[in-house]
């Protein structure tokens, strides 16, 4: 039997007008990775990180989420995709009127039928995978911005997803919040075995995060592999993205 990976790219292609960004991307991410990609700025990171939970579906080509095409789903069975694959936004897209804790309870309470007991129970759980413990009162415009990359993440977790997909998780964090963030990012690995998958133009955190790296350059994922290799790669593009990280 073919191995599809837990998330599988197949040639995807994807315009927005005349501006072409993906152009046959292929990427399998197997199961209970951490995989980064990587690339500058406007290569189509974040546009290939949606097409992994059906926020953007392709011109064409196909993407699979455990062996299932979720390319030609309808929006009533992407969000069932979307409990199981979560995605972590760049600005974090928390509810501004709502505290921490009803941040992260509106999953639940939109999605599960656990008693206010239970979900509250599960808010305080999830809130101390990610340090965020006793912020639940906190509002928004409140915290810092790693707390509320943290506070997003532990909306992602409410319902227990098997995948998170990050867009640029570190972006405007000083140096010792990245480095807090990109532990967290390979604790929640360990602990829950989750599949990441990390978008980012940071070489430091895609090396401390990723088990395998991919380059998209020019709308083509140009290289995918580990650290080491990542390192020793001889693509002119690559050396050329290196040389000014």
């Amino acid at each position: 039997m073919e191995r599809t990976g837990f998330i599988q790219i197949r040639n995807i292609y994807k315009s927005f007008g005349e501006m072409a960004v993906l152009q046959g991307v292929n990427l399998t991410v197997e199961e209970g990775e951490t995989m980064v990609v990587l690339g500058g700025s406007g290569s189509g990171k974040t546009v290939l990180l949606k097409h992994m939970n059906g926020l953007i579906s392709p011109e064409s080509g196909e993407v699979f989420l455990e062996g299932l095409e979720i390319s030609l789903m309808e929006e009533d069975d992407l969000r069932e995709v979307r409990k199981k694959v979560a995605m972590v936004f760049q600005g974090s897209a928390l509810f501004d009127s709502l505290t921490v804790g009803e941040n992260v309870a509106y999953p639940l309470n939109e999605h599960t039928e656990l008693s206010p007991g239970e979900i509250r129970d599960r808010v305080g759980e999830i809130l101390s995978l990610v340090d965020l413990e006793g912020s639940e009162g906190l509002y928004p415009a409140e915290i810092s911005g790693g707390m509320k990359k943290r506070a997003a993440l532990a909306r992602a977790l409410a319902l227990n997803p098997r995948g998170l997909l990050y867009d640029e998780p570190t972006t405007g964090l000083d140096p010792a919040m990245t480095h807090r963030i990109n532990r967290l990012i390979r604790n929640l690995q360990r602990k829950l075995g989750v599949t990441s998958v990390v978008v980012t133009h940071d070489l430091q955190s895609a090396f401390a995060v990723g088990d395998r790296l991919a380059f998209l350059h020019k709308g083509e994922i140009r290289f995918v592999g580990t650290r080491e290799e990542f390192q020793a790669s001889e693509d002119l593009s690559l050396q050329e993205f290196l040389s000014t990280t």
